[in-house]
């Protein structure tokens, strides 16, 4: 499944989704001003054109805590780290435009503060 986000500038874009949130882009269409990236199997499209409400990335990470730290002292807009049933964090992400990314770590039992 790919989730599609309209930018308002695809190099803004693919420099951020690539270098801020650490995704490997995978195909670029200048002439249709698009480019698809991925990271830890979650696939994602960013194109330009006007901003719509399109779904959400969830991308798996190691640590969400030590993620939310880094985007902060990189200046990027982040919610709070949500801790759910103990099961799970997850932490929203927002990039220029935006768009609502979501990181998500599993929490082993061991792993639980």
């Amino acid at each position: 499944m790919t989730v599609w986000y309209r930018v308002s500038d695809l190099d803004v874009a693919r420099t951020f989704y690539r270098d801020t949130l650490g995704f490997t882009e995978t195909y670029v269409d200048g002439d249709g001003q698009w480019a698809r990236l991925e990271r830890g199997g979650m696939e994602i499209a960013v194109a330009e054109g006007d901003l719509v409400d399109v779904g959400v990335a969830t991308v798996d990470v190691a640590d969400v805590k030590a993620e939310a730290e880094r985007l902060r002292a990189a200046g990027v807009e982040v919610g709070i780290v949500l801790e759910l049933h103990g099961q799970m964090r997850i932490l929203d992400v927002y990039d220029p435009d935006g768009n609502r990314i979501q990181l998500a770590q599993e929490l082993a039992d061991d792993a639980r503060q």
